[in-house]
């Protein structure tokens, strides 16, 4: 088969490419090697439940009517409305370190008088850095990388303060250990502080089920449960794609969404160097427990906690299987929504090491992640009321399971430091998108779709 464009991958990038394509009339085919879409931002079933997996919080939510951000020109591209994904705001989220606590909510004024008033000395200061983001072209596929440690360094000079607002920014975007790129600092702390979170009632379902029927709905093709084994390449170009029951495709141009070292893997004269080191090293797992009663109910109303319990906050791969030492407290009930949800439900991610859980045999494997889901679980009734005698079900899922859905290697959840800014690759018809081009979150992996689809295909057609 031939077609116009091949999608590897149907994630949030995949299909909001394949959107912009197919509404242009495009013949596309979005090549996904999974049953079901979504990659690191779905869901599976387990114990008769429904669990999202990645999803968290939708940043960069703004109410309806307001134009100039991510949320409605992601609407714009792909011809939706706000309607469509339902998503419903948070009620309160806040960042825990040892002495202080900054919260946050969908209004950037409420998070700068919190700075002011926890950290006043620092009040012209984080005045100074507002205006620098907000003067910084974060999207300019040509800039420099720069040092965001750097770059807030210099304006910023209480390091308790730093390592509080990056926390967040970290855990929901970032490849690198200990630093992050300041344009892609600028994006998240656009996306969480001044925008914000939202979630649909019906959770990641909703938001993939949208994007499909749109997609199939102006003629894209979507082959699920067809991994691609093979991309062969000669004379600059790729030739075709094959796939693992067969099946040889070709197209004109190919965006990827597997990840960088991940689609150079795939080619035919693969050739390692200086590629395999590229490779992302940061990784998590997450523990799920469901419960009998509404969070709310206890006395926990917040709804997304960033924490640390160490001196500094070290965002870095672990030397154990898990660092509790920081993490995330997510609580799927505490969004604004009309109607409770049916369960309680408690979501703690931390930092983990693909390589340790790797080693393990099955019976240690099933042992780590009981001890790892108590250890975890220790730490967090520090920060929440103990929730513990509450628990119905849970569930653990580990770097083992991210490599195993998603393909990326070492289970890096934010793939490879090094980003591809412009998705080019050194094959003229060969094209990245998604987490290796840069743009982070569910709202940054559509735009990357929609914006490599934009740059690559549309614009040259």
């Amino acid at each position: 088969m031939d077609y116009d464009v091949l999608i590897i991958g149907a994630g949030m990038s995949g299909l909001a490419a394949g959107i912009r394509l197919a509404y242009y009339d495009k013949r596309v085919c979005i090549i996904e090697k999974h049953y079901r879409v979504g990659g690191l931002n779905s869901f599976y079933n387990r114990g008769g439940r429904k669990f999202d997996v990645g999803l968290h919080a939708m940043t960069n939510y703004v109410p309806k009517g307001v134009k100039l951000t991510p949320l409605p020109k992601l609407f714009r591209q792909l011809k939706l409305k706000a309607e469509d994904f339902a998503l419903c705001p948070q009620r309160m989220s806040a960042i825990k370190f040892p002495d202080k606590t900054l919260r946050f909510n969908n209004d950037l004024d409420f998070f700068v008088q919190e700075v002011v008033d926890n950290f006043p000395a620092q009040a012209d200061n984080f005045q100074r850095l507002l205006k620098t983001i907000f003067e910084y072209d974060e999207l300019n596929l040509y800039a420099k990388p720069i040092s965001a440690r750097e770059a807030v360094g210099s304006i910023i000079s209480d390091p308790l303060l730093i390592d509080m607002v990056f926390c967040p920014l970290m855990f929901y975007g970032n490849a690198q250990e200990n630093d992050i790129e300041f344009g892609q600092f600028v994006i998240m702390f656009k996306g969480i502080y001044c925008e914000g979170f939202a979630r649909p009632q019906a959770g990641v379902r909703q938001i993939l089920d949208v994007l499909v029927r749109k997609y199939r709905g102006c003629g894209g093709e979507l082959k699920t449960r067809c991994a691609v084994t093979s991309i062969q390449a000669a004379n600059g170009r790729v030739e075709s794609v094959l796939l693992e029951n067969g099946e040889v495709l070709t197209a004109d141009k190919i965006l990827s969404s597997a990840g960088y070292v991940e689609t150079m893997r795939l080619l035919s004269n693969y050739d390692p160097t200086g590629i395999e080191d590229k490779a992302g090293q940061l990784s998590m797992v997450e523990f799920i427990t469901v419960l009998d009663k509404q969070p709310a109910e206890m006395g926990h109303e917040t709804t997304i906690i960033f924490y640390n319990n160490s001196d500094r906050f070290d965002y870095r791969k672990p030397d154990e299987l898990v660092n509790v030492s920081s993490g995330v407290i997510c609580c799927p009930n505490n969004f604004q929504y009309q109607n409770p949800l049916p369960e309680g439900m408690i979501r703690i991610t931390n930092l983990a090491n693909f390589d340790l859980w790797n080693r393990l045999n099955e019976e240690e494997y099933k042992a780590q992640k009981a001890a790892w889901l108590g250890a975890s679980l220790n730490e967090v009734v520090k920060l929440i009321p103990d929730f513990r005698d509450s628990i119905v079900f849970t569930d653990v899922f580990t770097p083992k399971t991210i490599h195993r859905f998603t393909g990326h290697i070492n289970g890096a959840v934010y793939g490879t430091p090094n980003k591809t800014k412009m998705g080019i690759t050194h094959l003229e018809n060969l094209f990245i998108c998604g987490t290796d081009q840069g743009f982070m979150g569910i709202v940054g992996a559509m735009l990357s779709g929609i914006s490599m689809a934009n740059l690559h295909v549309l614009q040259k057609a």
